[in-house]
């Protein structure tokens, strides 16, 4: 027996026995396309899947309370736009209700007052409509595309305490707003592995509406596959093994796959079931084993079912290295037939394809995903050698020039100069994802990387579209999911962000640091500052090295009104990167929101922590500021030397007439374009995103006797001729 925080949905028919008096064939078999081309769609739509069968009506299993509340409303308008054209009285219309509560789960059967309160709060909804709960509508508020109106506190039949009711507004104008908001009380906590269900109750028996017995939605994890060899050299077979399968799990839209980054807390540890299902929420785990010797190589791999901890699978295969993808594809064929999932011929086919034909590419190939994995400049130089290595072995090596893509973007996003100049890793990302897509349109990876490069370059509905094509691939892509979760966050779309990050969240409970970052951002703009702070907060806890982190931590902590909290984080955050955190680096590097003032928030938020306007903790008077005129005779066509932040080191900046730079220190070369635009001196290069950077020039005391300040740089200089 088991207790768990479950989200319920009962639904009945309005006057059923009315309808069947009436004309009970034509009823039954309106009831029957109800279900085939609405309910049942919307249901995979939404990730739901029925759980059991009762006399009135069946249960069906969502991952999230709000994915519960979305289905419902789809289910609404589908039917009233359906059955528009019919007369009011031959009209089928469900109410539905809609709780968040404590359930008792007993093999397959669920009970308790959180089935009880969403069959009540069904008969308190008008025909066509939606009721729910207080603590449903904590979760799903701001995250639904609908509105709620509030009915304030209701006693409902057999239940003992009053429950606060909220009616649902499906008109899509009212999206987003509350209708006479009552005082909200606390959110409940969501735990990760807790699931969100609901009841379809339907007055009809369940030989009427004739809905068969839909098997559980299949979950798995895949443990990382051991390297029994005995040389740690050849870990990255044993983990390219691992990553391929669940990669290839993960293109299956009626399998849920964990992330291997989710895993790999029990890597290397006897597989302790209970944990693994209460962790990870799977049904089934696959672990195995590597033992490559010489131009042998040999594969164990079983499939358990983490509730009885039967073996439902198990087989070894003894082949040639050269052999592997033979292996590979026998071995996942074995793994879906036992989970008794049926492949779309589309899905077939995809998984059939080899990666490439050429063992040794495969190779290099390997090893470039073990290196990328570290994040670390040194890994991900590695990596991008290995990559190129690969695809020049095989010039139709699709999956290496998408990895090539992702690794390249990753380089790009975090300012890896010293791995790769922006521009340069830009370029390559483009070029390499669009390659990927040349020798295989089916990959998602390159759509996800596609996606992010053009939203930073203010594409926004190709990214969107790049996104969901990332999605629609790899249902179970974690990066895809981000990815779409990322480029609705900058087109202003926050709900649709926060959607698409638990979806990841549910696909990889332990994203990487710079995913939960993304997360808490998302989670920040969508108005939910416990989830803000809690992923943050995790993100620096796993990558407590990483200032960035610290200073979206310090927003989200000033917007919950934690000030000391906030400044607290920008002062530690600014110890990492103090060139890179400012309120000009910030409006550099986050310019790409389709909406200004959506960045605004983010700016108020950071002045409020403590966030310096410049870098370096550089302050200027703005009676010192000279204005354009003056910045332009000063330093267009002049040679500029001083000294550049931090440690006051030599530099020199030469600008031509036209305006053509080159600005060198001890520490860095850059080429690029000045110009002045009104009271700024503006540097214009394929770095920071290809942005024009732009800032004050003042006058100070002493020598040297100006400085010029931007997003990246402090130069106290004096014009040399």
């Amino acid at each position: 027996m088991e207790r768990r925080l479950t989200a319920i949905l009962a639904v009945d028919v309005v006057g059923y026995s009315r309808l069947m008096g009436e004309d009970e064939v034509g009823t039954l078999a309106r009831l029957k396309e109800c279900r085939s081309e609405v309910v049942d769609p919307t249901i995979a739509e939404f990730h739901g899947r029925i759980i059991k069968l009762m006399g009135d009506g069946a249960l069906v299993e969502f991952a999230s309370v709000v994915d519960a509340v979305q289905c419902a409303a789809a289910i609404q308008r589908k039917m009233a736009e359906r059955e528009q054209g019919l007369p009011e009285a031959r009209r089928i219309r469900f109410r539905i209700g809609v709780n968040l509560g404590d359930i008792i789960v007993e093999g397959d059967d669920i009970y308790g007052d959180g089935v009880n309160i969403a069959a009540r709060l069904e008969s308190q909804a008008e025909p066509g409509g939606i009721c729910i709960s207080g603590t449903a509508f904590d979760h799903a508020v701001h995250k639904a595309d609908v509105g709620f109106e509030n009915h304030g506190e209701q006693r409902l039949k057999n239940i003992t305490d009053p429950v606060r009711v909220y009616g649902v507004l499906l008109d899509p104008s009212k999206a987003g707003k509350v209708a006479s908001p009552g005082r909200r009380r606390p959110r409940w906590p969501i735990v990760a592995a807790a699931v969100a269900a609901f009841v379809i109750a339907l007055a009809a028996t369940v030989l009427a509406w004739q809905w068969p017995r839909t098997p559980h939605r299949p979950s798995v994890a895949v443990l990382p596959f051991a390297n029994l060899s005995g040389d740690p050299g050849q870990d990255y077979l044993a983990e390219g093994i691992t990553e391929d399968l669940i990669t290839d799990l993960a293109r299956l839209s009626g399998l849920d796959v964990i992330a291997g980054n989710s895993v790999s807390a029990h890597e290397g540890k006897p597989p302790v079931l209970s944990d693994i299902r209460r962790e990870l929420g799977v049904n089934f785990l696959v672990e195995g084993s590597v033992r490559p010797s010489g131009n042998q190589i040999r594969i164990n791999a079983q499939l358990i079912d983490t509730a009885s901890g039967d073996h439902v699978w198990a087989d070894r295969f003894d082949r040639r290295a050269a052999d592997m993808f033979s292996v590979q594809d026998e071995m996942r064929k074995e793994i879906v037939a036992a989970l008794d999932i049926e492949p779309s011929a589309v899905e077939a086919e995809r998984m059939a394809r080899p990666p490439t034909a050429n063992f040794e590419a495969y190779d290099y190939f390997l090893r470039g995903e073990q290196a990328a994995r570290t994040g670390r400049p040194p890994g991900l130089r590695e990596a991008l050698d290995f990559y190129a290595k690969a695809a020049a072995l095989d010039p139709s090596f699709a999956a290496a020039f998408a990895a090539d893509a992702r690794t390249a973007v990753y380089i790009w996003r975090n300012a890896f100069d010293d791995v790769l100049q922006a521009a340069p890793a830009r370029k390559r990302a483009y070029e390499s994802a669009g390659r990927a897509l040349q020798l295989n349109p089916d990959l998602s990876l390159p759509y996800a990387m596609l996606a992010i490069l053009q939203n930073v370059d203010g594409r926004f509905e190709e990214s969107i579209e790049s996104a969901k094509r990332a999605v629609a691939l790899g249902p179970g892509d974690v990066e895809a999911r981000v990815a779409l979760g990322y480029v609705y966050l900058f087109d202003g779309r926050f709900p649709e962000a926060a959607a698409a990050i638990e979806t990841a969240l549910r696909l990889d409970p332990n994203l990487s640091p710079i995913d939960r970052q993304i997360a808490g951002i998302v989670f920040f703009f969508d108005g939910d500052n416990e989830r803000a702070i809690a992923s943050l907060e995790r993100a620096h806890d796993d990558a407590p090295g990483v200032g960035n982190i610290l200073i979206s931590l310090g927003a989200a902590y000033a917007r919950a009104g934690r000030i000391a909290d906030a400044r607290a984080a920008v002062t530690q955050g600014l110890r990492f990167f103090p060139n890179d955190d400012s309120i000009a680096g910030v409006k550099m590097g986050w310019a790409h929101f389709r909406n200004e003032q959506n960045l605004e928030t983010l700016i108020s938020a950071l002045r409020q922590a403590g966030l310096p306007e410049w870098p370096y903790g550089f302050t200027g008077e703005e009676r010192d500021r000279l204005k354009g005129e003056e910045i332009t005779g000063l330093v267009i066509g002049h040679t500029l030397r001083g000294l550049a932040e931090p440690g006051a080191r030599p530099a020199v900046m030469q600008i031509g007439k036209d305006g053509q730079t080159a600005f060198r220190s001890t520490v860095q070369f850059i080429t690029e374009t000045v110009f002045v635009n009104q009271d700024l001196l503006c540097e214009q290069s394929e770095n920071v995103f290809g942005r024009a950077d732009c800032g004050p020039v003042f006058r100070r005391k002493g020598e040297p006797p100006f400085t010029f300040v931007n997003s990246r740089v402090v130069f106290h200089f004096s014009p040399a001729d």
